[in-house]
């Protein structure tokens, strides 16, 4: 199974994400970094529909959101 995420500098930044984009009515789970993305380090990314994906990329960045990286597909077996 594919799972779509944007990956956030900070778990702030994520935490504001998840509101601003439900506020818009963008489906979206906060989740734990893929292992596949994040080496060493430990945090929150935010998984949505890959039709989701370019709009709250979009609305995120508008709205002051740093983004480590944006609408990353991960395989999930």
């Amino acid at each position: 199974m594919d799972i779509w995420v944007i990956t956030f500098s900070s778990v702030t930044h994520a935490l504001r994400a998840e509101k601003l984009l439900n506020n818009i009515k963008i489906s979206v789970k906060l989740i734990p970094i893929p292992h596949e993305l994040s080496g060493p380090c430990e945090g929150l990314a935010a998984q949505l529909q890959e039709e989701d994906i370019d709009q709250a990329v979009d609305f995120l960045k508008e709205n002051g959101i740093e983004m480590v990286r944006r609408g990353v597909k991960v395989n999930r077996q």
